[in-house]
């Protein structure tokens, strides 16, 4: 350190004519500063940059000397050296000299709306003067600090070690490719300082006075400069549209936004979150990492996952409203229904007694159309989170590329069938691709009367095996219910086997024995042979019932003594969504001859598949081709291996282990306090709540339960009902929902029923 400042001394003496009094080293980033004091009483920071980049140095003191021309005391000089260089080379690094500001960081001051406001009065009058400087350097300047090229960044996002950070990160890049990236010719372009960030603004007696370090000045969108300064406005705030106003009115009062500028804020504001986060975790990754990288890192995180959770629309709309733009009108459900129903049949119902019209969902989050944000915890076809980046650009890549059908051979079909079935156990080796779940259960009883010879299937009461027509011949879910025509011939309906709200309740654990003996008994009085059973895990459309202990190890052999094919429907239950299984029929210690797939298979792409046996799939093979159109097409594929790939990744069945254990536990600390709660019951992220009017008797309590689902949608909180009485809130949330999520949930359930009495 002495010899640096030794050498720091006599370059100063012997350039520019000084004598320093004072050599004292300051924070960098990517360069080495020391202030000076001379034996006159100025003041100066001399700088010293790694290469040789002189021209782009030139650039900036022509751009400083300006501006401190313009505004006095608000911007530094470049110190020109004794032969009027406004920097010099020395040992292959250039050297410059800038005059000293006084002030303290904004980092370290409280953001009154009074500092943030003088903030943008002078980013606005500081930017409406660089708005009229041309200049060819800095236009040709490329720098990875640029938000409008974040997306350059992309390969580092390896770097990102947390995967939860990661996705977040991926997410907004993806979200900037499509929002922002066309829209980038049609935008102001000006130079601007482009790193305005806390420790580069200066505060004297309660108001910015000026701004320092211009070594990131880029040619670029002016909404980039006010989204870089709003970044460090905004972080560490618990409201942070709210938070922005100050800077931003002011701002504008001096140099106007346009509304598609105000458009594409929320997402230059991402985009710096997302360029900072992706430069610090690469700095640490290649040991480059000082102390600011590392202290700056938490707060930047906690910001980006306060933004997951505001809608576009709801920041665009708050930022127009403040500036005086026309904001949307809110929705018009009236207007809304009557357009659906003008050409939607009305049996394609709407949830809620009041629709939401949705416009766009990240991970746990969906946003209507007026810019609300609602948690999630019912949609469980997005399975590892709505939109995720990993299986969009999946799908993406592939559509661009080729998609076809399983009448040729492309890798994407054995890669992923072998990377499916490498989930299951011996002696479930084979798949058929179809394109959802109804198509699978469809296709799985097809098989199985082909396999057996035999006709009679056994189902269970509630259950709901898709929307065909064999769908709906073996779910009394739709033949039992409204509507419904009875049973086929050719079904026979087994009681549920609930032990909360069914006939057999033994405290010993035998209640799963006791139904399928009582269900062994209903086969054998048809005096039919049986081609299947087929049945949930948990019964959804039942009110999210586990099957009794037991009950499956007890049936299963009894219906294959008799000839017929066990199936578990994991359409809803699958994919690690248990927690501690894969697949729900794991957790009943049984291994079926048949699986049925869907929902989260695709993430929301429609996709479905049948897991079966060699024997099974061998005797399919009769003659009659078997084809769909799009089942197993490449574009499926790829989006069904980018989900397996996520669930592994993000550890999302580990999640569902322990998020849904705790969920399950704090809805149980409920159920003590409020005896409306007669039962919780599931596993992992497949919860149910059975609401009843008297515990004693378990009378369901069906309006308690529609009271609560509407209420919590008026509080921005998604959750359904099901069961025989509509009386059972179901929750079956994207597998990335967190304990702050959960807390969120509960909170708002127990004031609920504290205020429903």
């Amino acid at each position: 350190m002495e010899n640096a400042a030794a050498m720091v001394d006599q370059l100063v003496r012997q350039m520019y004519g000084f004598e320093p009094t004072l050599i004292e080293q300051l924070a960098g980033y990517d360069n080495l500063n020391y202030k000076i004091k001379t034996s006159d009483d100025q003041q100066f920071v001399f700088k010293i940059h790694e290469g040789d980049s002189q021209q782009q140095f030139e650039a900036e003191s022509r751009i400083l000397n300006l501006l401190a021309q313009k505004f006095p005391g608000k911007f530094q000089n470049a110190v020109p050296t004794k032969d009027s260089q406004n920097s010099f080379l020395f040992q292959g690094e250039t050297c410059r000299m800038l005059t000293w500001l006084d002030g303290d960081f904004l980092a370290n001051e409280d953001h009154s709306a009074l500092l943030l406001s003088s903030f943008g009065s002078l980013m606005a009058h500081m930017d409406k003067t660089l708005l009229e400087i041309d200049d060819a350097v800095i236009q040709a300047r490329r720098i990875e600090w640029d938000v409008q090229h974040v997306l350059d960044l992309k390969p580092k996002l390896k770097s990102i070690t947390d995967p939860e950070v990661r996705k977040l990160v991926d997410y907004y890049l993806l979200q900037f490719k499509e929002a922002v990236l066309p829209e980038l010719p049609n935008l102001r372009k000006s130079i601007i300082h482009n790193d305005a960030n806390d420790w580069n603004i200066l505060v004297n007696q309660g108001a910015v006075s000026g701004i320092i370090d211009f070594g990131d000045v880029v040619y670029a969108p002016l909404i980039q400069e006010i989204a870089i300064a709003l970044t460090y406005v905004i972080m560490k705030k618990k409201q942070p549209l709210e938070s922005a106003l100050p800077f931003l009115t002011t701002y504008h009062k001096i140099l106007p936004l346009e509304e598609k500028e105000i458009d594409l804020l929320y997402y230059f504001i991402a985009g710096r979150v997302c360029l900072s986060l992706i430069q610090s975790f690469d700095a640490i990754q290649h040991g480059t990492a000082d102390d600011y990288t590392l202290i700056s890192q938490k707060p930047i995180i906690s910001l980006l996952k306060q933004w997951i959770a505001i809608s576009p629309e709801k920041a665009s709309n708050d930022f127009k409203n403040a500036l005086g733009f026309e904001v949307p009108a809110k929705t018009d459900y009236e207007v809304e229904l009557k357009k659906r129903h003008l050409h939607i049949g009305k049996v394609l119902s709407v949830s809620y007694q009041q629709p939401i019209k949705m416009k766009r969902a990240a991970f746990q989050y969906m946003f209507d159309a007026d810019g609300n944000t609602y948690l999630d915890a019912y949609n469980n076809i997005p399975h590892v989170g709505h939109q995720h980046p990993r299986v969009v650009e999946a799908g993406q890549r592939q559509m661009a590329m080729l998609n076809t059908n399983t009448r040729y051979i492309y890798d994407q079909l054995a890669s992923y069938a072998e990377k499916l079935l490498a989930k299951f156990p011996e002696p479930l080796n084979k798949v058929f691709f179809v394109n959802s779940g109804s198509e699978a259960s469809d296709l799985a009883i097809r098989m199985a009367h082909n396999f057996t010879g035999n006709s009679r299937v056994a189902v269970l009461e509630h259950g709901y095996h898709g929307n065909t027509r064999m769908g709906i011949n073996i779910s009394h879910y739709k033949f039992g219910g409204k509507g419904g025509r009875g049973p086929k011939n050719f079904i026979t309906t087994l009681p549920l086997p609930d032990e909360y709200r069914g006939g057999q309740q033994d405290s010993d654990r035998s209640a799963g024995r006791a139904y399928a003996h009582e269900a062994v008994s209903m086969l054998d009085k048809t005096g039919d042979p049986i081609a299947a059973f087929i049945a949930e895990p948990i019964v959804g459309c039942g009110g999210q019932v586990p099957l009794a202990v037991g009950y499956l190890k007890a049936l299963y052999p009894e219906i294959r003594k008799r000839g017929g094919l066990c199936i578990s429907d994991e359409v809803q239950t699958g994919f690690g969504r248990m927690g501690s299984h894969f697949w729900g029929f794991e957790k009943h210690g049984v291994v079926p001859d048949m699986v049925v797939l869907g929902k989260p298979m695709g993430n929301g792409h429609p996709m479905g598949a049948v897991v079966t046996t060699d024997e099974i799939a061998e005797a399919f093979n009769n003659g009659m081709e078997f084809f769909s159109s799009f089942g197993g097409n490449p574009v499926s594929c790829a989006i069904g291996m980018a989900v397996l790939e996520v669930i592994e990744e993000e550890e999302l069945q580990k999640n569902a282990l322990e998020t849904g254990g705790y969920f399950m536990n704090e809805l149980r600390k409920l159920q003590k306090e409020f005896p409306q709660i007669g039962d919780v019951r599931g596993s992992g992220l497949f919860i149910g709540i059975d609401l009843v009017t008297e515990p004693q008797t378990r009378e369901p309590n069906t309006q308690l339960a529609q009271y609560l689902k509407n209420k919590l949608r008026e509080n921005y909180i998604l959750v359904s009902t099901d069961g025989p009485y509509d009386n059972v809130i179901k929750m079956k949330p994207p597998l990335c929902f967190g304990r702050g999520d959960v807390a969120q949930v509960v909170i708002n359930i127990a004031k609920l029923l504290s205020s429903h009495g």
